[in-house]
């Protein structure tokens, strides 16, 4: 590829061309003259309503909410500040990352919708198929095109995969939503066994890589942890055997229900093995040709990426280390925050969105600039959102960390809690969302509160919270190791404790503890759980492995031992 056009292409993130940004403007004044029409009283609600869907606009307690697309968790520095002047001009100053990582403006006046949309097209972003039930976003690694341990950069196949899937002709009123993740690494850093299908690369024979493919996960109402179908699916095949999944789940997912309507539901009715051989009879019955995905292919998506520019730099582990001990703060957030690069004298951080009594994944539109600011000076212009609810920069020289830690804590978002007890994910809940039962914000303050002090969250170590604010399960409670879900008790806001959740390699869904509680014996029964964790721990065991080792007794006791 010639350095000039090497140089435009903007660092992780594919480039759009004519065609897609034609794409995208004729999109924008479709939903505007729908919009138009819908506020002359020409379309009612329920008319107007799956028009508004496809381009992700929900109609919450309050106002609109409108749901942004950002494919595999890749921004630009000028994307991010685009969201930013959203935030700003249209919302009431923040954002909420969420944990298909996109993001969610939740106080969108309708009239607004269309001029959003022209400044998300003039940013090459959208709104499409972030709602309804149609492959919505496709997920991938936080530190793709990063990790050392990865097979492939995932963004590249999840770049192809939403080619594939967006305005599909076959799949745009499936069953249900579908949901598709997609790792580049053996080590699943997606959550790929609680998706509709969840990939996880391997290197295969001749040097090409391999797939295994996970179907039939998801949280909400039932939560399940998916089945592996194959683990060694072809690179070329990719498409072809997706679409084969499908296509059956297409035909045999049921609508008369839509609790009952999601692809888990069918896997479990008829079994992994039934499933298997309607999968391989369709993939078999298809001319694979029209479907190949051949490694030019595959190689001309991934010329549409941008390279960073890597310096050759020594390594700088020991500067980096004596940086630490001169610094017990920097040292904390290096230990929690930084995750190994590939390249020599580099690595990623995190940056945490869930500060001290914060709210969860929200970002003011001055923190978005900001990072955007950091990101072009230090990590070559790109950011990812994570399915966790933070941003991370890809690409930091190790020797420039300690300055970005000081100006990420000049503005709140210096929080060394990476994977620790206050890296709470949550869902907007009652606040915002018309189908939750209780707020999900408030107890996330309050326990990020509760468990603010540093050393504290160390003592305890790496422990996943999460929290919903109804069975649909927004927040992930079920794949936490602690888990909070609220319910309706008697039409009052109360909680239900889950232990035992966890998403990555060894999946397990969470079970409940006992009875819901109020929001306040909530976070006191969570204090004495820990309290049992940290007395009944061998050295250096983790919280889902104390739980596995003792069940569920000894917490149980503790959550009620006041109730």
């Amino acid at each position: 590829m010639p350095k000039l056009l090497q140089s435009k292409l903007p660092v992780g993130r594919y480039a759009y061309d004519e065609v897609d940004r034609a794409f995208l403007a004729q999109r924008v004044e479709q939903f505007r003259d729908q919009v138009a029409r819908r506020l002359s009283g020409a379309l009612s609600e329920d008319e107007f309503k799956p028009l508004r869907l496809m381009n992700g606009l929900y109609l919450q307690l309050h106002a609109y909410m409108l749901r942004v697309a950002i494919p595999y968790g890749t921004l630009s520095a000028e994307q991010m500040r685009a969201l930013a002047h959203v935030a700003r001009r249209y919302d009431r100053g923040y954002g909420h990352f969420t944990t298909r990582q996109n993001i969610q403006f939740n106080w969108i006046k309708l009239e607004d919708t269309p001029a959003i949309l022209d400044v998300l097209a003039d940013a090459q972003m959208h709104a499409i198929q972030t709602s309804g039930n149609c492959i919505r976003n496709v997920t991938s690694d936080q530190f793709a095109g990063a990790a050392q341990d990865e097979v492939l950069d995932p963004r590249v196949h999840a770049e192809i995969l939403r080619q594939w899937s967006t305005l599909h002709p076959e799949f745009t009123f499936l069953p249900r939503k579908f949901k598709i993740a997609i790792s580049g690494s053996a080590q699943d850093r997606v959550a790929a066994r609680f998706h509709d299908i969840g990939l996880i690369a391997r290197m295969g024979g001749k040097g090409r890589p391999v797939f295994e493919v996970i179907v039939g996960g998801g949280l909400g109402r039932t939560p399940i942890v998916g089945v592996s179908l194959r683990d060694d699916l072809p690179e070329e095949d990719l498409i072809a055997y997706l679409e084969a999944v499908l296509r059956v789940y297409n035909e045999f997912g049921r609508r008369d229900n839509m609790y009952k309507a999601r692809i888990k539901i069918l896997v479990q009715a008829i079994g992994r093995e039934a499933f298997l051989e309607k999968v391989n009879a369709e993939f078999a019955a298809m001319d694979r040709s029209r479907y190949r995905l051949p490694p030019e292919v595959v190689e001309a998506i991934r010329a549409r990426f941008g390279a960073p520019a890597f310096e050759t730099l020594p390594d700088g582990a020991e500067a980096l280390a004596a940086q630490c001990r001169a610094d017990r703060a920097f040292a904390a957030w290096v230990g929690t925050n930084t995750h190994p690069h590939k390249q020599p004298g580099y690595c990623s951080l995190t940056v945490s969105c869930k500060p001290a009594g914060g709210i969860p994944g929200d970002a003011t539109a001055e923190q978005m600039d900001l990072l955007a600011d950091l990101a072009d000076q230090y990590s070559f212009g790109e950011l990812r959102i994570t399915h966790m609810q933070n941003v991370v920069l890809g690409h930091v020289r190790q020797d420039r960390l300690f300055e970005v830690w000081q100006m990420l804590q000049a503005n709140g978002l210096g929080t060394a809690n990476v994977g620790l007890l206050t890296d709470i994910i949550a869902c907007p809940g009652l606040d915002y969302c018309s189908l939750a039962n209780a707020r999900s914000i408030p107890i996330a303050q309050k326990l990020s509160a509760r468990f603010a002090d540093t050393t504290l969250q160390q003592e305890i170590g790496q422990l996943r919270l999460n929290i919903s604010g109804c069975i649909n399960a927004c927040g992930h409670h079920h794949a936490g190791n602690i888990g909070i879900l609220g319910v309706d008790k008697r039409g009052e806001e109360a909680f239900q404790i889950t232990l035992g959740g966890s998403s990555g390699d060894n999946a397990s869904v969470g079970q409940i503890l006992g009875s819901a509680m109020s929001e306040d014996e909530t976070v006191d029964a969570i204090a004495r759980i820990i309290d049992v964790y940290l007395v009944r721990r061998t050295p250096g065991e983790r919280f889902i492995e104390t739980y596995r080792r003792l069940g569920a007794a000894p917490f149980k006791d503790a959550a009620y031992a006041t109730v």
